[in-house]
């Protein structure tokens, strides 16, 4: 199982970097994959981060996660590339698991994959969240679809979603060695 992590520029560095490095720690082949062109991506506060790749130089095939780091305009950015919403649709349909933080769950509203499914996001982007099963908790699982409402739900996401991959024990075993 590998976990591509999206970069766009105006990222929140919290739900993107901390996800990473824990996916890291539990062994997961976790890849930051640019969609801006460029490795280098700026974060919504100025961290600049490198990329392992640029979206147009990596096979998306075999099992893995999709996961959408929020952050204004990473959002906007992530949502006005066009390959990466058919990777994601594509992905969907094949009962793959996907991934969104913060205000990047609206990605995923917008293009139609969070019917009948529970969802949190970032407030104020509820509306995006077209025909989702709005949730009042900071974590939502609904399928293969993972919903977190924002950087202060970070870590507690990948721990949910090390869980989901690799089980309880692998989570447990991270969280204990971060003294979470």
């Amino acid at each position: 199982m590998k976990v591509f992590v999206f970069l766009a520029n105006g990222f929140e560095e919290i739900e993107t970097i901390a996800p990473v490095d824990i996916f890291r720690r539990a062994g997961i082949d976790t890849l930051m994959v640019s969609v801006t062109g460029s490795k280098e991506v700026t974060g919504a506060h100025k961290i600049v981060v490198n990329a392992d790749y640029l979206f147009d130089e990596v096979d998306f095939s075999g099992d893995n996660l999709l996961f959408l780091p929020g952050g204004m305009p990473g959002t906007s950015n992530l949502d006005a590339h066009k390959g990466l919403k058919e990777l994601i649709g594509k992905h969907a349909s094949e009962g793959k698991p996907l991934a969104a933080i913060c205000a990047a769950p609206s990605i995923l509203g917008k293009i139609g994959l969070l019917k009948g499914k529970e969802a949190t996001c970032y407030p104020g982007y509820e509306k995006e969240l077209k025909d989702a099963v709005l949730s009042g908790n900071k974590i939502a699982k609904s399928g293969q679809v993972m919903t977190a409402k924002a950087a202060g739900t970070a870590i507690p996401f990948a721990l949910m979603i090390i869980e989901e991959l690799l089980g309880k024990d692998t989570s447990d075993r991270i969280a204990q060695s971060i003294c979470y």
